[in-house]
């Protein structure tokens, strides 16, 4: 018992942080609480995939690796791993000043932003050239981040711009053609819905990435703390959301009972559709063939 309660982060004495601006104990206390609530989302939403019907279950597989993603990230981030040292071109104290920067924050992303947009594309009916768009858009979006974040000069800010750009096209597409597509399909409130909270989180990632890998204006643990939260409830809170509500859709009108009989449903043999008819009864005074 006493093992449990004098239990202690070392993570930071076995991986010693970077920069003049790393990660706190307190920082990897938080990011280890973050891991903890990805890891038993991803077992929960995992065993619910075997109580699902064999139709719907492609949400159980989006949000499935998402979760998982995000567990290792958050994993690593929590380990002071996955890191790298870029100096600060703005707000610095002296001109030499340092920043760690997690580039396994930008990984989670990469794969967690496409999810909830394929995911928001299939409720919504869109065409699968508006999802692979909307794919497109976020990850130029991440990327673009990503690439400021490196930049040691000003230069960073121009591919922010083009970045917030990316999330601001992805965020009408989102909203304005996905309800109107939604509305076709009977789900326009629920998809209103999930979509209007995607994109309340999604417009304070700018924000919180201005103050912290863009322009210094908060420490390494302040900053994951920030994200931390909002990628706490953009994916495992959103994740259930999604199941939640999918209980009263209607998949076969949304045309997503593939994933029943594989990518070519119409093609093969299975029992279950084929029906026994018995054989005819010749008509009384026919002659046989």
């Amino acid at each position: 018992m006493a093992v449990l309660v004098q239990r202690a982060n070392h993570a930071l004495d076995i991986n010693p942080p970077g920069g003049n601006e790393s990660l706190s104990v307190n920082g990897s206390d938080w990011l280890w609480a973050a891991t903890a609530v990805y890891i038993v989302s991803f077992l929960v939403f995992y065993a619910t995939t075997f109580f699902a019907r064999s139709g719907e279950k492609i949400f159980h597989y989006l949000f499935t690796i998402a979760l998982l993603v995000g567990s290792i990230t958050y994993y690593a981030i929590a380990a002071d791993l996955a890191y790298v040292v870029i100096p600060v071109v703005n707000t610095k104290p002296v001109p030499d000043w340092t920043r760690q920067i997690f580039w396994a924050e930008y990984v989670n992303w990469v794969v967690s932003y496409p999810v909830i947009t394929i995911a928001l594309g299939l409720l919504s009916g869109v065409s699968w050239a508006t999802i692979f768009y909307n794919v497109a858009l976020c990850w130029t979006w991440t990327i673009s981040y990503l690439v400021s974040a490196f930049t040691r000069s000003n230069y960073k800010w121009g591919f922010y711009a083009f970045g917030t750009t990316a999330y601001l096209l992805l965020a009408f597409s989102t909203l304005a053609g996905g309800t109107t597509a939604a509305k076709r399909v009977g789900v326009a409130r629920d998809h209103t819905m999930l979509a209007g909270w995607v994109n309340l989180l999604w417009l304070l990632y700018p924000i919180a990435w201005g103050l912290s890998d863009g322009g210094n204006r908060i420490g390494v643990s302040p900053t994951y703390i920030f994200f931390g939260i909002l990628d706490v409830l953009l994916i495992p809170v959103t994740s259930f959301a999604f199941i939640i509500l999918a209980r009263r859709w209607d998949y076969g009108r949304l045309n997503l009972n593939f994933t029943r009989y594989g990518r070519v449903h119409q093609a093969g043999e299975f029992p279950e559709k084929t029906t026994t008819t018995a054989p005819a009864q010749p008509v009384v005074g026919e002659q046989a063939a």
